[in-house]
């Protein structure tokens, strides 16, 4: 401690831009901050990480706590540390970003911290710096997306094409052609179509389908080739 002692020291935290997808719409789930500065405002899910603990056990204790929510896809992004980004002392926030099915967890949510989705376009004014940690999330997710399955943690376990390509469109914020995007994703030969029909939205009604993961990990390429030219 003697080559530390006149080192400045600083706050560690974690802020979490978790994700979630109901279907038709990405959304974001905000809670309101219960402390000063900005107490009752809205905030992403954040707290201190603890002398004996890592930022990964802090960002999932802060995210149950907060929300009840485990087990989901939780990924480190990067560090923020503007000097002046909180008011009261100088802090650093490692930011993480999670995925999840809206409906399958709706039943674990808890609303102690009045936690609630907003559509990404259409959330409040966030405190302090994220609204940037949001933006940085959507590039991340959105180049994340281009060379892994992830956006497959936000669907069921069976799902059709058409809710697959609402989840593109949302995430890319782009319209696709329907015909060419079921082409492509069919082609690669990673999904697995099913005998069930959703019947929800027309009587003719849209198969389901499920990933094929023993196939994605041996054709790992297959997906990496499709995402990039989703638009063409």
């Amino acid at each position: 401690m003697i080559e530390y002692s006149s080192q400045p020291h600083y706050l560690v935290a974690v802020d979490c831009i978790v994700f979630g997808f109901d279907g038709a719409h990405l959304k974001i789930l905000l809670v309101k901050r219960g402390i000063e500065p900005e107490i009752n405002k809205w905030s992403l899910m954040g707290g201190f990480v603890g002398a004996n603990e890592s930022p990964d056990d802090a960002a999932n204790r802060v995210l149950k706590k907060m929300t009840g929510l485990e087990g989901v896809y939780l990924e480190q992004m990067q560090i923020y540390g503007e000097p002046k980004r909180d008011p009261i002392e100088r802090t650093l926030s490692v930011g993480y970003f999670a995925l999840i099915d809206i409906h399958k967890y709706e039943a674990q949510l808890n609303t102690d911290y009045e936690a609630e989705w907003f559509l990404i376009g259409e959330r409040p004014k966030l405190i302090f710096d994220h609204d940037q940690m949001v933006a940085d999330a959507r590039k991340k997710l959105r180049y994340k997306a281009s060379l892994h399955p992830i956006l497959f943690e936000m669907l069921p376990k069976q799902f059709t094409l058409p809710q697959l390509q609402n989840l593109f469109e949302e995430v890319n914020d782009t319209k696709m052609d329907t015909r060419n995007f079921s082409r492509k994703i069919t082609s690669t030969g990673l999904l697995i179509k099913l005998e069930e029909k959703d019947r929800s939205s027309s009587k003719k009604g849209a198969y389901y389908f499920k990933l094929d993961k023993k196939k994605y990990k041996a054709k790992f390429q297959a997906f990496l080739n499709l995402i990039p030219n989703l638009k063409n």
